[in-house]
């Protein structure tokens, strides 16, 4: 887990100090690429928090949801067809959807404290 907040932290860090310019013409591939890779990073913590962490089945979530997303969204424009709602609302969803799950089990968690205490 030390490798993968090591690994966020300088990520956020490198993305601060060394701003890459995305032309326009790029960004809503980009924007689905990180909602995606979101959704991978929350599902992640979510299962490291359970036990349950594995890191390869983390890595390839994280690409293949990223590439997937950028990818539909590229092959949808081509075609004219605005698919990346579909990823849009899909990997949203699941990103809040994850984030409830961990809330519910941080609250669980306290509350068994609670009693415990």
């Amino acid at each position: 887990m030390k490798a993968v907040v090591i690994g966020l932290i300088a990520g956020i860090l490198f993305a601060f100090f060394c701003p890459v310019h995305i032309p326009p013409a790029y960004t809503k591939y980009v924007a689905l690429g990180i909602l995606a890779a979101l959704d991978s990073l929350v599902k992640g913590v979510l299962e490291y928090f359970k036990g349950r962490f594995k890191l390869k089945i983390f890595v390839s979530g994280f690409l293949v949801n990223s590439l997937l997303a950028s990818g539909l969204t590229f092959m949808g424009n081509k075609l004219g067809v605005d698919i990346s709602l579909a990823a849009i609302i899909t990997f949203g969803t699941r990103l809040f959807q994850n984030f409830a799950i961990f809330r519910r089990y941080l609250l669980n968690k306290s509350k068994k404290r609670d009693i415990i205490e």
